[in-house]
């Protein structure tokens, strides 16, 4: 004869309270807006920069002024001078920078939307994500760390590239602290890779390795 447990009749005025706390994850969606606000925002500046770029190319002195005010670093002298070329690198970088930033905005978007608010239906759409079909909160602060990591290295380049406008404390500094990134997202892969991973999102992640 099969035991069963005798669990107690759950309380009717408690019930709301659950359904109030598990509804107020709704809050999160105001901030996700604002983030797609500031993805137009990022979309904007790298058209200006963009503009300007082709503008000095085809000879605009304001423009060149502008791209020149641009990738000066801040507090340098004004004799400090650049070559075309370093100019027209550091501008280039910029731009990636700015679509990296806004790739790191996708994944919070999206992945944060996913998996902390509702679900988006995206299976059958021919432009999910690969990502998207695995992605939970420890995969998510994987990715946005492997996203800071080469943000932080955009910047880096930037730095070495124009390194006569810094002093070598401000470039030890800059160095330092993209090591400590990279310590960082190596911990945060690490620690994933300990913890156990739920059945239904290691079969998922092992089915969307073979697709």
């Amino acid at each position: 004869m099969t035991m069963r447990t005798f669990r107690p009749p759950a309380d009717p005025r408690m019930r709301p309270l659950p359904q109030l706390i598990f509804m107020s994850r709704w809050l999160q969606l105001p901030l996700y807006l604002g983030l797609i606000i500031a993805q137009g925002v990022y979309v904007w500046q790298f058209w200006v920069e963009l503009v300007h770029l082709v503008q000095a190319t085809m000879g605009d002195s304001a423009s060149a002024q502008a791209v020149i005010a641009s990738v000066t670093p801040p507090g340098a002298s004004p004799d400090f001078k650049m070559g075309r070329e370093t100019i027209t690198m550091l501008l280039v970088l910029g731009l990636i920078d700015v679509v990296m930033i806004s790739n790191l905005l996708i994944m919070v978007i999206i992945g944060g939307y996913e998996t902390f608010v509702s679900r988006m239906d995206l299976e059958h759409h021919p432009d999910q994500p690969e990502w998207l079909s695995h992605v939970n909160a420890s995969v998510l602060k994987v990715k946005l760390a492997t996203a800071i990591i080469g943000i932080s290295s955009i910047h880096l380049l930037r730095t070495f590239i124009n390194a006569q406008a810094y002093d070598n404390k401000t470039l030890m500094y800059q160095t330092i602290i993209h090591v400590a990134f990279l310590l960082s997202a190596m911990a945060i892969a690490a620690v994933d890779r300990i913890l156990p991973t739920p059945t239904h999102v290691r079969d998922m992640t092992r089915n969307g390795s073979h697709a």
